[in-house]
């Protein structure tokens, strides 16, 4: 017992955010301390439960039978502690803390910047850390390497919070020397056009695949990029027509035409969260930011359709 009384709470959060994250480096940036003091502290853990706790396996760390035990039991009390904790008055000016928020190229351009710019001008001490969700949002929150989820995911479950932030349509993206600019897009003709589609790698496709395979048409892109970065670039100049969130449109289809998809399928840009971080003064502060960026974000319409001048 005396071999405990030597440990504090927050040796306790420095063990589960090493065995949440996997990486002494990665946790000590986390929690806002350097590598050498993670390391001593993990030394007086390991000495405290006489046992390793991580062992490394290649150029992992992996944890023990004992660290599992450990961390299942002392994760309910952080929260339970960060609970009560949160009861008091959040004040932004002088909070401190990290908060990891994962999305992709959508939220980054429609959502982030701003929400960024008050979370500094308004909690200066904060730190923020963006990561790519791409396919993995849901594991992500699950093995609590992130606190916020940003996006089109839909995901079902009772150990998840969800607030809709805005709802989006598609539109097509195009030159204004493509055929097809300068007349109404029907599904015929959207279906018949040279496609350049965003995959992430080719471990995702965007909502309207799946639409269009319940309507019996298979879509095969005649170009994969891998995001949405130079996606304008690829499409002036060429035939291709890109398919996007109309809100994505507008930062991305200056000088473009756009046209409606021509069928209706709503983009659902929602915020989800875990029990991990709910109670939290400083991430419930965070996803209101977020949440009245959107509001606003609501209130500017996608960009309509652009018909070239004709000479």
């Amino acid at each position: 017992m005396k071999k405990l009384e030597k440990l504090d709470i927050n040796m306790f959060r420095t063990l589960v955010t090493i065995y949440e994250r996997g990486s002494f480096t990665e946790a000590a940036h986390l929690i806002g301390i350097n590598q050498s003091t993670a390391s001593y502290t993990m030394k007086i853990l390991r000495d405290s439960f006489e046992d390793p706790l991580f062992v490394r396996t290649g150029n992992k760390i992996e944890p023990t039978d004992r660290c599992h035990e450990i961390v299942e039991e002392v994760r309910d009390i952080l929260t339970t502690l960060d609970r009560l904790a949160s009861k008091k008055d959040f004040e932004p000016k002088e909070a401190q803390g990290r908060v990891v928020i994962s999305c992709n190229y959508h939220e980054r351009r429609a959502l982030i910047p701003e929400a960024v710019r008050r979370i500094r001008r308004e909690a200066p001490h904060i730190k923020i850390d963006l990561h790519e969700a791409a396919v993995d949002g849901k594991r992500q929150l699950l093995e609590n390497t992130v606190d916020i989820l940003l996006g089109p995911v839909a995901i079902i479950g009772d150990v998840f919070y969800r607030r809709n932030l805005f709802t989006d349509q598609y539109i097509c993206l195009m030159d204004v020397d493509n055929y097809l600019a300068d007349q109404p897009l029907s599904l015929e003709q959207f279906c018949n056009a040279k496609h350049i589609a965003v995959t992430h790698n080719g471990h995702w496709e965007a909502l309207f695949y799946s639409v269009l395979r319940l309507q019996g048409i298979n879509l095969a892109p005649d170009l994969s990029i891998p995001s949405h970065d130079n996606l304008g670039q690829m499409i002036r100049g060429s035939d291709l027509v890109a398919t996007i969130p109309g809100r994505l449109a507008n930062v991305l289809g200056d000088g473009l035409v756009t046209k409606p998809f021509p069928l209706e399928v709503p983009i659902a840009i929602d915020m989800y969260w875990t029990e991990r971080t709910h109670f939290s003064g400083l991430h419930k502060w965070i996803r209101q930011i977020l949440a009245e960026v959107s509001a606003e974000h609501r209130q500017r319409p996608p960009l309509g359709v652009v018909v070239k001048n004709s000479e």
